[in-house]
């Protein structure tokens, strides 16, 4: 018993305790550089929209901000609760849901108030095909970033904590993207943007069980 004791205490002794918000410094200092690089990589290959005084002014710019930046926040702060061994998502679903509901109801009331010859655009577009593709590139430092810090926490359900992960660096990657991109369909946004967050949330659900094991 003296020597088991004596081994306990010889592995514990060196032992201090982890400073209290160590886990938001960490996961700060992997996202926040992360998505700075996402912007610089926005501002030097596509640049900002050429009529941003403009579209600064128009509330469905901000709408579209405010939906990438929404599911943004909702799915960091459930990052935050799943890097604990103890953690859950939280209600993050549920909010998901309320966010991706309260868009389609923005799209389907411009799609009721525009004339029928618009509704391909409002739709559709001019870059419906590389859209989701560009904010998975925006995603990826994120993506990247957000995984730096979750491997310094202890996350348990590997996969979920990928997905959630892969969620939130989409949608960052989204939010940047927004600042280029010239489509002012909310259908269109609802639609593929969309696709573009979910596909770095697949991305993040099928690595998530081999780079954040511990």
């Amino acid at each position: 018993m003296t020597k088991t004791d004596d081994i306990i205490e010889s592995l514990v002794r060196d032992l201090k305790p982890v400073p209290r918000h160590a886990l938001r410094r960490s996961l700060a200092l992997g996202i926040l550089p992360a998505l700075g690089l996402s912007l610089l990589m926005m501002l030097a290959i596509p640049g900002l929209r050429v009529d941003m005084p403009d579209a600064l002014t128009l509330p469905v710019f901000w709408i579209k901000s405010a939906y990438n930046a929404l599911i943004a926040i909702a799915a960091f702060l459930s990052v935050f609760r799943l890097s604990r061994p103890d953690g859950s998502e939280g209600r993050f679903f549920d909010r998901l849901a309320l966010i991706f509901a309260a868009m389609a109801a923005v799209a389907a009331i411009q799609l009721i108030m525009a004339p029928a010859g618009t509704y391909r655009v409002l739709i559709l577009g001019s870059s419906a095909l590389h859209c989701p593709f560009l904010i998975f590139g925006f995603a990826l430092p994120v993506y990247a970033g957000t995984v730096w810090s979750l491997r310094r926490a202890a996350p348990a359900d590997l996969r979920l904590t990928g997905f959630v992960a892969g969620i939130a660096a989409g949608a960052a990657g989204a939010w940047v993207y927004s600042w280029f991109c010239t489509e002012n369909g909310m259908p269109f946004v609802l639609i593929w943007y969309s696709l573009g967050i979910l596909l770095t949330g697949a991305l993040g659900a099928v690595t998530g069980p081999r780079l954040l094991r511990w």
